[in-house]
């Protein structure tokens, strides 16, 4: 059969032209040139930071970035995810979403004692999405996307609804590039009342290219994560520049984990931290698909309060939230990192106790008045820098059935009036939507601004009462956005080579970088029906029903026979004799 000849043939033809020519190269150039390999359009690189707090507690940030260039919205799928998890870039694809920004936090940040954090978050559950302006459904697509990131996080994102979602006016402007600045295609939602746990942490590290095989992630112990005073993990997803020039845009997506551990509640005291005290492991490799593999450790203040081992000559300054911070660098692509150990456990020891610092800007809210029917919301921001005043955005959602009494709005500071410059109020309706206020107040120097609200206090149904009503009913935090004096020169050119702590928001001024602070939740009490007597009547019914109907029915349908007195022994004796023998008994 010529056919199964001819393939053999044409091979033998074609290794014996190799061999000829291959007679004619020289030994240097018999290996062929091969091309450069086509540089990977995605990268991860990973940090940790870790800063001692000046109440003595130990603030610990993860950073985790996945770039990738690609187009999420063209219109064939993308189908090849190497380092991007594919869970999630299938649904930005499907949805069309331009920025999406999810966090999930247990614990209230404590600025006046822990300072600013890096990244902040309210308490509890918060998702914020701009979608593309090809979306024709914005509503359908955020109650989809709600409940698909509800499923991908195991959370309770699908009570997103309605009644709890807003489209701000000024507060959430993109953080990463575009022009979109129509309000109809952002959505954000708060649920205060989420508990976080670790079955929001598990498929939150399945999102790493490494998992928590390999990297920092290892020091993702769910055990001594939980067991602290602050746990926020977050998940950032934006475009930003590729290069310094901006001429192209790449996908950003960034893991973040913030982790306040007071070792002095766990029984270690403060004087002495380690890596293994913390988290019960040690650093022994970066993860192998890192670009960047570094620990960054805040000694500003070292070595007056504190001294830091093993010491690491790498030495790098950031400016962060308007101060310039030293830091000490451990990279971790680098074995000499670890030493003879091959392990990497940095200790810290005490020397003096630190001095508390004042936030330049700090919020807070609480709830005053008696009784279940009226009250107040009092939001209190602090402007602490001694000479400068400076706008700040203030943004309130409350829920309907706390209905606000909006002619009794007042803003005072310093016992004067202050008149906002900037109201957008939208009333709520019952059932349907929460109210939204957005204001700008100039807050004068070294201040207290105080905002009052009364409001009355609805009566729900008996079917949209909680499980326990009597614990009451969360309001979410308020958000307040500003621009803050900052007393260091700020770097502008984002692209430049930084830490990743100190380049997610974006500044074009150089006097000032942008804040943003959430207030306690608060927790409001309802005019609540004593849904003990329902229990009560029907055990009640039930009983003189049981005793009454059951007595009756048993009347009327008992059989009543009449029944012989027993015969006597003698009589049962004599029975049996006649039984055996087979005369008829007595």
């Amino acid at each position: 059969r010529p056919y199964l000849v001819f393939p053999k043939i044409r091979l033998l033809q074609w290794e014996a032209t190799e061999v000829k020519e291959a007679d004619h190269v020289p030994d240097t150039m018999q290996t062929p040139d091969v091309p450069p390999p086509t540089p990977a359009k995605d990268q991860f690189q990973e940090e940790l930071v870790i800063r001692p707090l000046h109440s003595g507690d130990i603030y610990a940030s993860f950073q985790f970035r996945t770039m990738w260039d690609t187009d999420f919205l063209r219109g064939s799928k993308v189908s090849h995810y190497r380092l991007f998890p594919k869970s999630l870039g299938q649904v930005i694809s499907k949805f069309s979403v331009r920025e999406l920004h999810i966090s999930f936090t247990q614990g209230y940040w404590r600025t006046m004692q822990w300072g600013q954090p890096f990244l902040p978050s309210p308490p509890g559950a918060e998702l914020w999405v701009w979608f593309q302006d090809t979306v024709t459904d914005v509503d359908g697509a955020w109650k989809e996307l709600t409940n698909v990131l509800s499923g991908i996080f195991c959370a309770s994102l699908n009570f997103i609804d309605s009644t709890n979602t807003v489209q701000p006016s000024a507060s959430f402007k993109p953080l990463g590039l575009g022009n979109v600045t129509d309000q109809r295609f952002l959505r954000y939602a708060v649920l205060p009342r989420e508990i976080v746990c670790t079955e929001n942490l598990t498929p939150w590290k399945k999102l790493l290219p490494c998992g928590s095989k390999a990297g920092l992630a290892v020091l993702m112990k769910s055990e001594k994560l939980f067991h602290s005073s602050f746990h926020s993990q977050a998940l950032h997803f934006r475009p930003v520049c590729q290069d310094w020039k901006c001429k192209s845009t790449v996908w950003e997506l960034r893991q973040t984990l913030n982790v306040v551990f007071d070792l002095h509640t766990s029984g270690q005291g403060k004087r002495e931290w380690s890596l293994f005290k913390m988290f019960s492991r040690t650093l022994t490799e970066a993860c192998p698909l890192a670009s960047s593999s570094k620990v960054y450790v805040d000694v500003t203040d070292n070595p007056q309060l504190f001294e830091l081992s093993p010491t690491t000559p790498l030495l790098s300054q950031a400016v962060v939230l308007g101060d310039r911070r030293t830091y000490s660098v451990y990279d971790l692509t680098n074995q000499a990192t670890f030493g003879q150990t091959r392990s990497l456990n940095m200790l810290l020891r005490w020397r003096a106790a630190e001095n508390m610092l004042r936030p330049l800007l700090h919020g807070e809210r609480y709830v005053a008045g008696y009784g279940l029917q009226t009250g107040e919301i009092h939001t209190l921001m602090y402007n602490n820098h001694p000479y400068r005043a400076f706008p700040v955005l203030l943004l309130d959602t409350v829920p309907w059935y706390l209905r606000l009494y909006i002619h009794t709005l007042t803003v005072t500071s310093k016992g004067r009036d202050n008149k906002p410059s900037y109201i957008h109020y939208q009333p709520s309706k019952d059932r349907l939507r929460p109210h939204l206020l957005e204001m700008l107040v100039q807050l004068p120097p070294n201040s207290v601004t105080e905002v009052t609200m009364q409001f009355e206090r609805a009566l729900l149904k008996w079917t949209e009462y909680t499980p326990d009503p009597n614990h009451g009913f969360y309001v979410g935090s308020s958000v307040i956005s500003a621009l803050v004096p900052s007393v260091v020169a700020m770097d502008t050119n984002s692209t430049r080579e930084c830490p990743l702590f100190s380049s997610f928001f974006p500044c074009k001024e150089e006097s000032s970088y942008f804040m943003r602070v959430y207030t306690e939740p608060l927790l409001v009490n309802l005019p609540t029906p004593d849904f003990s007597m329902p229990y009560n009547v029907i055990c009640l019914t039930c009983t003189v029903v049981a005793v009454g109907y059951g007595s009756l029915y048993n009347l009327l349908t008992r059989t009543f026979q009449v029944e012989e007195p027993s015969p006597g022994l003698a009589k049962r004796l004599a029975n049996i004799i006649r039984r055996l023998r087979g005369v008829p008994l007595l």
